[in-house]
């Protein structure tokens, strides 16, 4: 492309022109969304204080909502955000601040897959999902409609009228776990 050239410029910021560097962009951009996804996840996992556990989960969930934006599902990464991270993660929170604080620290493994049991174990899932996704050959299906909220509705209402009252139950037991978490305190 001759940089004096005018047509030239202008044509580089047009689609057609952005087009060889889209791919390696959009790998780049889905690896962030899965890295912080994973990093959520580490967090809320190893974390000795139940407030920062509560962040990485809360960091995991935007990241699950950032992976179904970059799927092109806009609705359903704001239902990610307002559900997960606006809902449950913040009940949590708040039974948190409510709970009485721990008395003594929890020492040495929970249970029998802390430690090498637990990292020989996961490391066979990972192994399995890696092979899985190898091996496996997805096929990219045609576009049917836009997704438009009017008609996510209406087949929330009546196609999927049991994923759409799962999500409720998945925020009750979020509260039920909260309230119970307040009533008790942290040590039980």
């Amino acid at each position: 492309m001759n940089p004096t050239d005018a047509s030239g410029i202008l044509g580089f910021f047009t689609a057609d022109g952005f087009a060889g560097y889209a791919d390696p962009l959009a790998g780049i951009v889905f690896l962030i969304m899965l890295a912080t996804t994973i990093i959520g996840g580490i967090i809320a996992c190893n974390s000795e204080r139940l407030v920062r556990a509560v962040a990485g989960l809360a960091l995991c969930f935007i990241g699950v909502a950032a992976i179904y934006y970059y799927l092109n599902s806009p609705f359903v990464a704001m239902m990610q955000m307002l559900i997960y991270v606006g809902a449950v993660c913040i009940t949590i929170a708040f039974a948190i601040m409510l709970a009485a604080p721990e008395e003594n620290k929890k020492k040495g493994p929970a249970g029998p897959l802390s430690g090498p049991l637990g990292l020989i174990t996961a490391g066979l899932a990972t192994i399995g999902m890696i092979g899985l996704a190898v091996n496996t050959k997805f096929i990219v299906l045609p576009k049917v409609n836009m997704g438009g909220v009017k008609l996510i509705g209406a087949e929330l209402l009546t196609s999927y009228s049991m994923v759409f009252e799962l999500v409720s139950i998945v925020l009750l037991i979020a509260i039920i776990g909260s309230l119970i978490i307040a009533r008790h305190g942290r040590s039980k």
